[in-house]
C-alpha cells in the first residue's frame, strides 16, 4: 500500500487530490472563523472572512471538481461562490451606508 502511495506523489492525480484537501480545509475553516467570532460577540456573528474563505474554499473545490469532472460536486460548489460574492457586496453596501449615516450626524 505505501508503497503504491508512494509512486503516486510525483503524479498529477495526486497533486489534484492535494488541491482538493487544500479547499476542504478552507471550506471547514470558513466555520471555525465563523464559531470563534460568534463566541468572542456572545452573538451569532458572520464575518468578512467567513465569506472570503467561502469563496476561496468553494473556487479550489470546484476546480478540483471540474478536474474530477464531477457534476454533482461542481453544481454543488459553483453557484455558492456567486452567492458568497453577493454577500461581501451586501456587507460593503451596508458599511458605506452606516459610514455615510455618522458622517451626516457629525
Amino acid at each position: 500500500m505505501w508503497m503504491s502511495f508512494y509512486s503516486m506523489l510525483g503524479t498529477t492525480e495526486f497533486r489534484w487530490i492535494i488541491i482538493g484537501f487544500f479547499g476542504q480545509l478552507m471550506f471547514t475553516g470558513r466555520f471555525v472563523i465563523q464559531w470563534i467570532a460568534s463566541e468572542r460577540a456572545k452573538k451569532s456573528v458572520v464575518t468578512r472572512s467567513f465569506w472570503t474563505f467561502s469563496i476561496l474554499g468553494s473556487s479550489v473545490l470546484s476546480a478540483y471538481a471540474i478536474y474530477r469532472k464531477d457534476p454533482v460536486f461542481i453544481v454543488g460548489q459553483v453557484p455558492g461562490i456567486l452567492i458568497y460574492i453577493r454577500n461581501l457586496v451586501i456587507m460593503r453596501n451596508q458599511e458605506r451606508k452606516l459610514a455615510l449615516e455618522a458622517a451626516q450626524e457629525r
